[in-house]
């Protein structure tokens, strides 16, 4: 998610000289620019904390490139996994991916469209964009718009998942009219037609919404403000009612975050967050939740999993206090058993490490936490993936910056709920010709989160992005494997 700057700015650029130059006038502008000048009144306080993106900004470079651009995937490497190829369009800037699968062959990636949309001129940015791929993941399709109802005033933080019960029907979720409206999408033709209804307007201040679907019911969840937010949909997301999660004296911290959850077949929902105890500065705590509903959203009940040390510098890479602080994402297998994943750190503003836990009783009682990451120790990690399957059939990914200070996208499995774990995979390649990827890894994540799901043979589908650094235009890429 990135600030949004009020207006539209298009910038034409007339050689690759004078593309260089400009840019860097522009970057030298906005470092030159206080805090509160480049944030947009309606900025909330996780965009003050993670940076200053620039949206609104669209060039005609990147309008005028060919709209048409599909991929396709290279054979598995001896990993199990195919090595990383880029999606989405391939140029302008990419951002923070999410991905599904359905039983039925197609996988879809959604993600937000930074610095114009190709053939579109009126396009805002950001601007969301589906990639679909009807053969596994084999080949892809060129990005599409999603809704270009939505894209005049910007669209960002992408969710995208298949009901598990139909294993068909496709849901979308994201933030758009200047992160007001938290707006809900669904297509029953495999991505070809999407309907929109908007969830819940809470005027602008809204981030991360999670999207969480079990056959009728919807749910969306995200914060705004200090509050968690979930909009609930029991008849297949037509109509929403709107409650708040983090009630009680103990929820109501600095701000809050969402940051994964799931429904299981009882019927209980469940939201997993973070509460960070002060607005701004990288100072306190940070709080680690899992809220539960028995009731359709109505009301909740909200457990303590982990609680971190405050979030390591990350000014170096541009980006803001919270970047790479702790965050905490779940999932739940058929047979019901609650899994999560968090980074989290001892100490205030030390490296974070990777850590899973269980539940077996809906959520009741918490299986010790394990850390689940080979990196020594002092080594930074983020940004938590996790997806599960059949009994027991649990699958996790993260970040970290073990090798000589790169970063690199890691991979493990366990068949048995946890109980043991395969080899990490690195899911990271080189591929030459970016400036941020070097042989043994890439500069750094570029958005906080990215996804992963299983389709109906099994394999797992990850995307994630990479970049320089938080201010610099990077890309997103995408890899299967077992």
């Amino acid at each position: 998610m990135r600030t949004k700057w009020s207006g539209r700015i298009v910038v034409s650029i007339l050689t690759g000289t004078l593309f260089v130059i400009a840019l860097w006038m522009l970057a030298s502008s906005i470092t030159s620019t206080s805090a509160s000048d480049r944030l947009s009144p309606g900025a909330n306080l996780k965009e003050k904390a993670k940076g200053q993106r620039r949206s609104g900004i669209v060039l005609s470079e990147v309008v005028d490139a060919p709209a048409s651009q599909p991929a396709r995937a290279p054979a598995p490497a001896s990993s199990g996994f195919t090595p990383q190829i880029r999606l989405g369009f391939h140029t302008g800037d990419q951002w923070e991916p999410a991905i599904a699968a359905d039983r039925f062959g197609h996988v879809y990636v959604f993600y937000p469209q930074y610095l114009g949309v190709p053939g579109c001129p009126t396009c805002f940015s950001p601007t969301m964009i589906l990639q679909i791929s009807r053969d596994r993941g084999a080949t892809w399709a060129s990005p599409t718009l999603i809704y270009p109802g939505g894209a005049s005033l910007g669209q960002w933080d992408p969710q995208i998942v298949v009901d598990p019960i139909d294993g068909r029907t496709v849901y979308a979720a994201w933030l758009q009219d200047g992160k007001s409206d938290t707006v809900v999408a669904k297509s029953t033709d495999f991505g070809a037609t999407w309907t929109v209804v908007v969830a819940n307007s809470p005027n602008a201040a809204t981030d991360k919404p999670i999207l969480v679907v079990r056959g009728q019911d919807v749910y969306v969840g995200y914060n705004h403000a200090q509050r968690v937010w979930v909009s609930a949909s029991h008849d297949g997301g037509v109509t929403f009612t709107s409650t708040i999660v983090n009630r009680t004296a103990a929820g109501q911290l600095g701000w809050s975050l969402a940051g994964g959850g799931t429904a299981d077949a009882a019927g209980n929902v469940y939201f997993a967050w973070d509460g960070y105890e002060q607005n701004g500065g990288a100072k306190g705590p940070v709080n680690l939740y899992i809220s539960k509903s028995t009731d359709g959203g109505s009301t909740w009940k909200v457990k303590l999993i982990d609680v971190s040390g405050s979030p390591p510098d990350c000014s170096a890479y541009l980006c803001g206090w919270a970047y790479l602080g702790a965050q905490i994402t779940m999932t739940s297998d058929a047979a019901g058993t609650l899994y999560a994943l968090w980074n989290a750190g001892e100490v205030e503003n030390g490296p974070e490490r990777i850590f899973f836990a269980k539940s077996t009783d809906a959520g009741e009682t918490w299986s010790p936490q394990v850390d689940v990451s080979g990196a020594p120790i002092g080594v930074n990690h983020a940004f938590p993936a996790i997806v599960a399957g059949a009994a027991g059939d649990v699958r996790i990914a993260w970040m970290d910056a073990r090798a000589q200070g790169l970063w690199n996208t890691y991979y493990r499995n366990s068949r048995n709920g946890g109980g043991t774990w395969s080899a990490e995979v690195d899911l990271s390649t080189f591929v030459p010709g970016f400036s941020y990827i070097f042989p043994y890894g890439f500069s750094f994540p570029f958005g906080d989160y990215f996804e992963m799901d299983i389709d109906d043979r099994g394999t797992t589908h990850v995307v994630w992005g990479e970049g320089l650094n938080y201010d610099t235009a990077g890309s997103i890429w995408y890899t299967q494997g077992k």
